[in-house]
């Protein structure tokens, strides 16, 4: 077997890990099945993981990370603000859509974490994740265009997050693609609102 660093073999027993997780469910997966679907030995995996804990917030953090760095890859000023935020949820939407068993997984995560004792916390990380990657995204965009916002950036991102995750969750469950376009438009008007260019417009002129 080829030596690679820790970090990297970390990063392919995590994909292994969601891959396995997203076919065969988070109760249902094992250590050794996921060293099989990495194809490795299980004295490597547990030389990279000393725990499960440790494992599911990998998971948890990579499955965060593939979703944000497509909307990282499409946010970036475009002619209209309406128009750059369109393009980000656009972008987060098509990776839904293409990805559905992982999204779909990020739910059941959730749940595994908070009915296992001792793994609450993973949780509570995970929607902790959600609303750090969108302030991110926000304090780039709004240093990158100089936008104002009508609420503060902790809250947005908060809301956000929750929005988001919720829209995923009837995708997920109702289907129906072609009735996702009007929604993310209505979605996208709704966030531009809270979203000015000239100070002015601001209530609380937050920035």
């Amino acid at each position: 077997m080829a030596r690679m660093p820790s970090a990297e073999r970390r990063r392919q027993l995590t994909e292994a890990a969601i891959r396995a997780m997203a076919r065969d469910g988070v109760p249902r997966t094992t250590t050794r099945s996921i060293a099989a679907e990495a194809g490795v030995s299980l004295s490597v995996f547990h030389y990279c993981f000393d725990s499960k804990e440790a494992l599911v917030e990998s998971v948890i953090t990579t499955l965060t990370d593939h979703s944000v760095s497509v909307v990282k890859d499409a946010i970036r000023p475009r002619a209209t603000l309406e128009e750059t935020v369109r393009a980000g949820f656009q972008a987060y939407w098509d990776h839904v859509r293409a990805h559905p068993d992982e999204h779909m997984l990020t739910y059941e995560l959730t749940q595994y974490a908070l009915r296992q004792p001792g793994f609450e916390h993973l949780a509570r990380r995970q929607y902790e994740l959600y609303g750090e990657a969108y302030a991110e995204l926000i304090e780039e965009l709004r240093r990158s265009m100089d936008l104002r916002l009508a609420v503060p950036v902790p809250v947005l991102a908060r809301y956000l997050a929750a929005m988001t995750d919720g829209l995923t969750l009837n995708y997920l469950v109702l289907g129906d693609a072609e009735a996702w376009k009007d929604i993310l438009d209505t979605v996208t008007a709704h966030i531009a609102g809270l979203v000015m260019t000239d100070v002015r417009q601001s209530p609380s002129g937050e920035r």
